[in-house]
C-alpha cells in the first residue's frame, strides 16, 4: 500500500455537554495540526499516490469553514460535542466528498482509503479512517 501525507492546522473554540468533560464544559480553544493520509494499492498512471499541491488546497479549503470560529454556533453541528474523534470524522468526510466529485483529479478516483490525525498537542490526538466507497 501506498500513502502520501499531507499537513496543516486550525484554530477553533468550542465547549462539551456533560461531566465527562470536566472544566472542557467551559468555552476554550483548541489549534489542532492535522495530517490527512491518502492510501492506494498501486500508484496512478502518472506515478504518484494523489497530486499533493490538489490535496493541500482540499485539505486547507476544508479546514477552512471551520478555522477560527466557535463551532457551538454552527448550525451543522448543533446537539453535537465537537470533540477531537469527532471533527477527525467530519473532516474525512469533507474530504471524501470532494475526492468522489472529482477536486483531487479524476487520477485521484483510485484511492482506497483516508485517515485523518488530529493532534491537539505533542502527546494527545485522535484520528479517524476508512476504506472509501468502491474501494479495491
Amino acid at each position: 500500500m501506498y500513502s502520501v501525507n499531507v499537513r496543516d492546522h486550525f484554530m477553533i473554540a468550542h465547549s462539551f455537554r456533560g461531566e465527562v468533560f470536566g472544566p472542557a464544559q467551559r468555552m476554550h480553544g483548541a489549534t489542532y495540526v492535522v495530517d490527512l493520509e491518502f492510501r492506494r494499492a498501486e500508484l496512478d498512471a502518472d506515478g504518484i499516490v494523489v497530486d499533493i499541491g490538489l490535496a493541500t488546497q482540499v485539505l486547507h479549503a476544508v479546514l477552512g469553514e471551520l478555522n477560527f470560529r466557535n463551532l457551538d454556533e454552527e448550525p451543522r453541528f448543533a446537539g453535537k460535542n465537537t470533540t477531537t474523534e469527532f471533527l477527525a470524522r467530519f473532516i474525512h468526510d469533507q474530504v471524501a466528498q470532494r475526492l468522489a466529485a472529482g477536486e483531487l483529479g479524476a487520477q485521484a478516483l483510485g484511492i482506497d482509503y483516508l485517515r485523518v490525525v488530529l493532534n491537539e498537542s505533542h502527546v494527545a490526538w485522535a484520528a479517524y479512517e476508512s476504506a472509501l466507497p468502491g474501494a479495491r
